[in-house]
C-alpha cells in the first residue's frame, strides 16, 4: 500500500522550490495511491489537485482546502461522491471512469454553490435511465456535465420531470447495490481460493516434482540431479505461463476488486522480473594469492603496453584510458613489483619484470589521446651514462708520471714549469716533484710544430767556454 508522504509532495513541489505549506499545485498522479491523506494538513493553500490513475476508493479528508478550485480523481476506485461540502471554491470535479453507482450521492455537491463543471463518463451511473436529467435537475449551478454544456431549455425540462428521473434512478440504484454486493462476495472467494492455490503449489506437491532415490543408481546419481533439476526449472516455467494465459483470458467483470486484482498481479510480476535481473553480488577479486603472488588483472579491459626504455633505466607503462574520462576517476598505486591503476571502480593491475622505485614514479595523461603512461625507474641494475664527461684541464706533471704523454717527451728538452732539483733517485733520475709557479702563466701550444728524429752523434762542445766551467752531456744535470 502506497501512502501519501510528505517527501513524496515536496518532490513534486519544485516549482515552489519544495515549500509545501504555501503550495498551490500539486500532481500525484500515478502513484497507486490507496488513500488521500495529509494534504489539508500541510496543502492548506491548494488550488488544484490531480490525483488521477491511482486506486483511490473513497474521497476524504479533502474538506479543509477551502481554496481548492480543481479536483481530478479520474482512473481510481470512487463508489460514492461524498466529503466534499467544506470545498467551498470547488469549481470542477472530474470523476470519469470510477464505479460511482450511487447516483443519488451527488446531491451532496449542491452545498458547493461555486461548482461548474461536473464529470462522471465511465460510471455505472451514467447508464442509468434519466442519468442526465437527474443531474442537472439536482445541481442547478452546473454550467457544463460530462464536457456538454447545459442549456436553459433543458433545465427546465429535468426540473419539471425531476420526481419521475428520481424515482427511476433509485430503482435502478437498488439493483445495482444488490448486484455490487454479490460481486465482492464473489471477489472474497476467489482471493482466498488463490491463497489456498498458491499453497499447494509448492515443489514437491506434484507428482512430476520429487525424485525416487531408491530408483537412482549411485553411479548416475549426479547426472540423475541435473536433470530433475532440468525438468524442474521447465515445469515451472510451463506452469507460470499457463496461469498467466488463465489469468488474462479468464472472463471477469469491471470492479474495484479485479483492478486492485490486476495492479497487485502486475506487480507481483514486476518484482519477479526486477528479481531475476537483479545481478548477485560478485565475490571480490583475488589481486595477490595467499602465497604472495601478484596477478595480473585488467577488469576495465583496457589495451596496454609495457616497455623497458634501457636508456632511461626505466620501465613505462601505458595505459589506453578512455578519452573523455575524468581523470578524479582514476586512481594509481605503484608498487615495488607491480602497478595497480583503479578506473571507475574496475582493477588494472600489472606485474613489473624489474623492480622499481615508487617515490621516484610518476603518472602523466595525455591530453590529445587520454592514455595513462606510468614511468618507473628501476631500483636495480646498472645505470649507464647518456652524455660523454670531457676530461679535466692537464696541469702541470712530473716527469715520471709514466703516462704515455710522458713517454713521448723528448729527452733533455726542458718544459715550461718543469724544475729538476739537486740530487735524485739512483740511477740518475730526477725526483718526481713539481712546485706551481706564482708568476704568470705562459700559454700552452695545442699542436706544437713537429721536429725531426734527435741526432744520432752526441752534440758537440761550445768552441769557446768561461774559464772554470767544464761540459757536461745534456743528460746528466748540471754541478755534478
Amino acid at each position: 500500500m502506497v501512502y501519501i508522504t510528505e517527501d513524496m509532495v515536496r518532490r513534486r513541489s519544485e516549482h515552489n522550490d519544495c515549500e509545501i505549506s504555501s503550495l498551490e499545485e500539486v500532481s500525484l498522479h500515478q502513484q497507486d495511491i490507496e488513500r488521500i491523506e495529509h494534504l489539508d494538513r500541510w496543502c492548506r493553500d491548494l488550488r488544484i489537485l490531480y490525483l488521477q490513475n491511482n486506486l483511490i476508493p473513497r474521497i476524504e479528508n479533502v474538506g479543509r482546502l477551502k481554496k481548492l478550485e480543481y479536483l481530478n480523481l479520474a482512473l481510481n476506485n470512487i463508489e460514492v461522491i461524498e466529503n466534499l461540502e467544506g470545498c467551498e471554491s470547488l469549481q470542477k470535479l472530474d470523476l470519469t471512469v470510477n464505479f460511482v453507482g450511487r447516483l443519488s450521492s451527488v446531491e451532496s455537491l449542491t452545498h458547493n454553490v461555486h461548482l461548474r463543471e461536473l464529470f462522471l463518463v465511465g460510471n455505472p451511473c451514467s447508464e442509468f435511465q434519466g442519468y442526465r436529467q437527474y443531474v442537472v435537475a439536482s445541481l442547478p449551478q452546473l454550467k457544463f456535465l460530462d464536457g456538454t454544456e447545459i442549456r436553459r431549455s433543458e433545465r427546465i425540462a429535468a426540473s419539471q420531470g425531476l420526481e419521475e428521473a428520481r424515482r427511476q434512478v433509485w430503482e435502478q440504484e437498488k439493483d445495482y447495490l444488490q448486484r455490487r454486493a454479490r460481486e465482492r462476495v464473489e471477489a472474497q472467494r476467489k482471493e482466498a481460493g488463490e491463497d489456498r492455490g498458491n499453497k499447494e503449489r509448492k515443489p514437491g506437491f506434484d507428482g512430476r516434482w520429487y525424485t525416487d532415490i531408491n530408483n537412482t543408481a549411485p553411479v548416475l546419481e549426479e547426472n540423475k540431479e541435473n536433470q530433475e533439476a532440468v525438468e524442474n526449472v521447465v515445469n515451472l516455467d510451463l506452469d507460470e505461463m499457463r496461469r498467466e494465459k488463465e489469468f488474462w483470458e479468464t472472463p471477469c467483470s469491471f470492479t474495484p476488486e479485479s483492478r486492485v486484482e490486476v495492479h497487485r498481479h502486475l506487480e507481483e510480476k514486476k518484482k519477479a522480473k526486477e528479481k531475476e535481473n537483479e545481478k548477485k553480488p560478485k565475490a571480490p577479486r583475488t589481486l595477490i594469492t595467499a602465497e604472495g603472488r601478484v596477478l595480473n588483472v585488467n577488469e576495465p579491459k583496457l589495451d596496454f603496453s609495457l616497455t623497458e626504455d634501457e636508456e632511461n633505466n626505466t620501465v613505462v607503462l601505458d595505459l589506453g584510458v578512455y578519452r573523455h574520462m575524468d581523470t578524479s576517476l582514476i586512481g594509481v598505486d605503484v608498487q615495488p613489483t607491480y602497478a595497480r591503476v583503479t578506473v571507475k571502480g574496475k582493477i588494472f593491475q600489472m606485474v613489473l619484470p624489474a623492480e622499481v622505485k615508487p617515490d621516484s614514479s610518476t603518472a602523466q595523461r595525455s591530453q590529445t589521446t587520454g592514455h595513462l603512461v606510468l614511468t618507473m625507474p628501476r631500483a636495480e641494475g646498472e645505470i649507464k651514462v647518456t652524455k660523454s664527461v670531457p676530461p679535466p684541464p692537464r696541469g702541470r706533471q712530473s716527469r715520471c708520471t709514466g703516462s704515455p704523454e710522458d713517454n713521448n717527451r723528448r729527452p733533455g728538452v726542458p718544459e715550461t714549469g718543469d724544475v729538476a732539483p739537486g740530487g735524485g733517485r739512483p740511477g740518475g733520475r730526477p725526483l718526481p716533484t713539481s712546485f706551481p709557479r706564482r708568476g704568470p702563466k705562459t700559454k700552452a701550444v695545442e699542436n706544437p710544430p713537429e721536429r725531426g728524429p734527435p741526432p744520432s752523434t752526441p752534440p758537440r762542445a761550445p768552441q769557446q767556454l768561461p774559464p772554470g766551467v767544464l761540459w757536461t752531456p745534456p743528460d746528466v744535470p748540471q754541478g755534478l
